[in-house]
Order: C-alpha cells, then structure tokens, then sequence
C-alpha cells in the first residue's frame, strides 16, 4: 500500500469517526428539564448524608445540582460525547467543559448559596497523575470530609 493510499484512508476513517460521533446528540438547550421526581429522590439522598441536613437545603442543593449541569451543558456548547469534546477544548475550539471546569463551575454555583449545613468539597482522583486524573465537587453534610 502506498504512503499516499494510507494517509488517505486514515484521514477517511478519522473523518468518519468524528462524523459518526456527532449523530444523534441532543443539544443540551432541546434536552428535558429534571423532573420533580429527580430532583425530590437527589434532595433524599443528600438529606441522608447525616441528621443535621436541613431538607430544604438539600432539596435546593438537588435542583442546582440539575439544572445548573444543564446551564453548563448549554455554556460549554457541549454537543459531542466527552472524548470528543474534551479534544475541542484541548485544540481550542470550545470555551470549557472538560472535568475540571465542571468541578469548578458547580463547586463555585453550591458554593454561593451559603448552605448553613451542607458543605461543598473538590475531589480530584488521581491528582498525581494528569492523564486519568478526573475532578468533581462533593456535597457532605456540614463538619463532614468529603469521604
């Protein structure tokens, strides 16, 4: 095979790829907003983190959590699955959206409710190790660590 035919059908199925990766998503502005039931079972589980939750604190807690993932979906222009995505922030071609900005965008968001008895952690795995390393923000009850 020449050097030429190769280049050529590397780039062929590159193309396809990054086609093919598009099909089918759902911009995040055209998605469904959470329902009252999602954000009700959330608003459960962070009240169970421990006895001193306040419910109303954690039923605000849950529908941030949604509905500012979704501003944030619609921000970061995210249309593409992550590994494409992440490769368009990397290459410049979209303002954010790789795991650490979503970390920071959310953590700043809880953050500014100033939950009375909830706090708002950053867990970062593999901070050693930048190539699988994955950031998130954490919500425990207030007093606790993020474990």
């Amino acid at each position: 095979m020449s050097k030429i035919s190769w280049i050529s059908r590397t780039l062929i199925l590159i193309l396809s790829l990054v086609v093919l990766s598009a099909c089918g998503n759902i911009p995040p502005e055209s998605r469904p907003m959470p329902t009252e039931l999602e954000i009700a079972k959330l608003a459960e589980g962070i009240a169970a983190l421990g006895p001193n939750v306040d419910p109303d604190e954690a039923l605000r807690a849950a529908r941030i959590s949604f509905e500012h993932t979704r501003e944030l979906a619609i921000q970061y222009e995210l249309v593409d699955p992550p590994l494409v995505h992440n490769t368009k922030v990397n290459m410049g071609l979209k303002p954010r959206g790789l795991c650490w900005h979503w970390a920071e965008d959310m953590e700043k968001r809880l953050k500014a409710e100033g939950f009375e008895t909830l706090a708002i952690h950053r867990g970062i795995a593999n901070a050693t190790n930048w190539r699988i390393e994955h950031s998130t923000a954490i919500i425990s009850q207030l007093g606790d660590d993020m474990y």
